[in-house]
């Protein structure tokens, strides 16, 4: 008890010590006004594009996620319960080679041809998917986020039977390798589905990935798919199938080169063939947000509120250093461990308040700059956005107190300054910047204190969607929580050397 009042009253006198040097509470409220400013003014292009009366230029999926909607398809009405089962033939693609020639052979990977039911003809609304894929087996994908690989067949054939059947605001997705035996892919149940549905079948593909001089780059793409008669149960009121193009065109993740055309064919026999581009997936970032904002955007001003809290940070104990008085804190306070321990909380402290009230003001600013300016903002949900928030301000206190333990073990404030914002801070600007290459970007992002700017990114990643996931384009190699524990590693290191030696020195 004597010493929990004893390591008390030490925080308080080193927080007295903090709050009466002027330069460091001044530093302490630059470092959040930097982070403000600065990401402000980095998020401050004139103009944007979004559709009138959408905040994020993407339809919105049942989640309220933003998402891509753009296939074709080839439906009828189905009223009530009811199933469509079809033998897929084939997937091919047609590509834009890079030189404005069309290449064609297999389908891009994520390219899909199957049947599908779907709410209406709304992009974002609800819908249940089994489909061939170009490199990735048969799927059954639903509402945009979910993908479910189908088992592959006893005698080790591919399914090539693709079944949905309908019950209610249920769809169960089969899948059969000669028609007569079948297995479940999955089941989802899209809550709000009306009595009468669109159902059929469809074709999509993202753009091709390419290599270009300057990086990755994408190029129109269009899939094929052929069908053999459909065999349909229940009520299908039309007469006739009809081809409609969802979304209008190929959207953001596909799009047609002149010669590239959407369409089907319907012969005699009763077979198909569907050709299409874009996607039925979750928007993503990258090239496929176009001129667009993530929450981390915003907070691309942290790098130079960190380089405040470092200097802030390091003269903390420094300053005691190079004045002398170094000996007369430690004579007052017997346990040397505990003081420097006092020093990380208050400087801890006193850079978490920064970063969370920097975080708390720049990104409702922002996005609502953003927003007025016409530019989409990328949506997250409340917990990722407190997430954010608070991984700011802890982003902050665990670099202050690395600059602590740095100052303390240098004992020179610019050696200590130095290394923080060569360890910290420029690889963090090189691997997002797009300088690096992106394995040598993800490095950096992996095994350097850098690591902990991972708290701050909020962009989903998708297998069943092509992006570019690098750091340069919000991507990071670690999880938020993973990159945070990597800084906080190097701060527990740097702080373990620096109670060895102080415990070693006279002072």
């Amino acid at each position: 008890m004597n010493r929990t009042k004893t390591f008390a009253r030490l925080i308080h006198a080193e927080w007295t010590k903090f709050r009466t040097v002027r330069g460091w509470v001044l530093g302490t409220v630059a470092a959040a006004l930097a982070t403000v400013v600065v990401g402000l003014l980095g998020t401050s292009a004139p103009g944007g594009e979004g559709p009138p009366g959408s905040a994020t230029g993407f339809p919105t999926g049942p989640g309220g996620e933003p998402v891509n909607d753009s296939f074709y398809f080839v439906h009828r009405t189905l009223h009530g319960d009811g199933s469509i089962t079809v033998p897929a033939l084939s997937l091919t693609g047609l590509a834009d080679d890079g030189h404005g020639r069309n290449t064609g052979g297999p389908a891009q990977p994520w390219a899909k041809a199957g049947i599908i039911v779907k709410k209406d003809l709304v992009q974002g609304s609800p819908y249940a998917a089994v489909m061939l894929t170009g490199g990735h087996g048969v799927r059954m994908q639903y509402d945009y986020t979910q993908d479910r690989a189908a088992p592959v067949a006893a005698d080790g054939r591919s399914p090539r039977w693709l079944r949905l059947v309908r019950a209610g605001d249920t769809l169960t997705g089969f899948v059969s390798s000669d028609g007569t035996h079948w297995s479940q892919v999955g089941t989802a149940r899209l809550p709000g589905l009306t009595g009468t549905v669109q159902a059929g079948l469809f074709a999509a593909s993202p753009q091709a990935r390419q290599s270009t001089a300057v990086g990755v780059g994408f190029g129109p793409a269009v899939a094929t798919g052929a069908f053999g008669r459909p065999a349909l149960q229940g009520t299908w009121p039309d007469p006739r199938w009809k081809g409609t193009q969802v979304g209008g065109d190929a959207g953001t993740s596909g799009s047609y080169s002149t010669t590239m055309k959407a369409g089907f064919t319907e012969e005699p026999d009763g077979t198909f063939t569907v050709t299409g581009a874009g996607d039925i997936a979750p928007v993503v970032g990258g090239p496929a947000m176009g001129p667009a904002y993530s929450p981390e955007n915003f907070l691309v001003g942290a790098f130079a509120g960190l380089v405040v809290v470092t200097a802030v940070g390091t003269v903390f104990v420094t300053a005691e250093y190079r004045r002398g008085l170094i000996r007369t804190t430690l004579t007052a306070h017997p346990g040397r461990g505990r003081v420097l321990t006092a020093k990380a909380v208050t400087v801890g402290a006193t850079a978490f308040a920064a970063g969370l009230a920097a975080a708390s003001v720049v990104l409702p600013l922002g996005e609502q700059g953003a927003e007025s300016r016409g530019f989409r903002v990328f949506p997250v949900d409340t917990a990722t956005e407190w997430r954010v928030t608070v991984g700011t301000a802890l982003l902050f206190a665990a670099t202050a107190v690395l600059a602590l333990a740095l100052g303390a073990l240098l004992r020179r404030g610019a050696a200590a300054v130095a290394v923080v914002v060569a360890s910290t801070v420029l690889p963090y600007l090189l691997a997002t910047s797009a300088v690096l290459p992106a394995g040598a970007s993800e490095w950096l992002l992996r095994v350097t204190p850098a690591a902990g700017f991972a708290v701050q990114q909020t962009l989903p990643r998708y297998a069943q969607v092509v992006s570019v996931y690098e750091p340069s384009t919000g991507y990071h190699p670690l999880t938020p929580w993973e990159g945070f524990a990597v800084l906080c590693g190097y701060t527990a290191l740097a702080f373990g050397l620096a109670l060895t030696r102080l415990r070693r020195s006279d002072a």
